[in-house]
């Protein structure tokens, strides 16, 4: 995992976001599952380097 810090615009401050490794994910292979409240994703990489995240 890894946390990006990005630059601040105009002095104020700016979020940081949390970022994940789709690779550590899916440990290594092209799928995962990734649960938000009571409903199941699907997280797939596909054979292009994309990322589709299906119901």
């Amino acid at each position: 995992m890894t946390i990006q810090t990005p630059p601040t615009l105009a002095g104020y401050a700016t979020p940081v976001l949390p970022s994940y490794s789709a690779e550590d994910l899916t440990k290594g292979g092209n799928l995962a599952h990734i649960r938000l409240g009571d409903q199941l994703y699907t997280l797939r990489i596909t054979r292009a380097g994309k990322l589709i995240l299906t119901k």
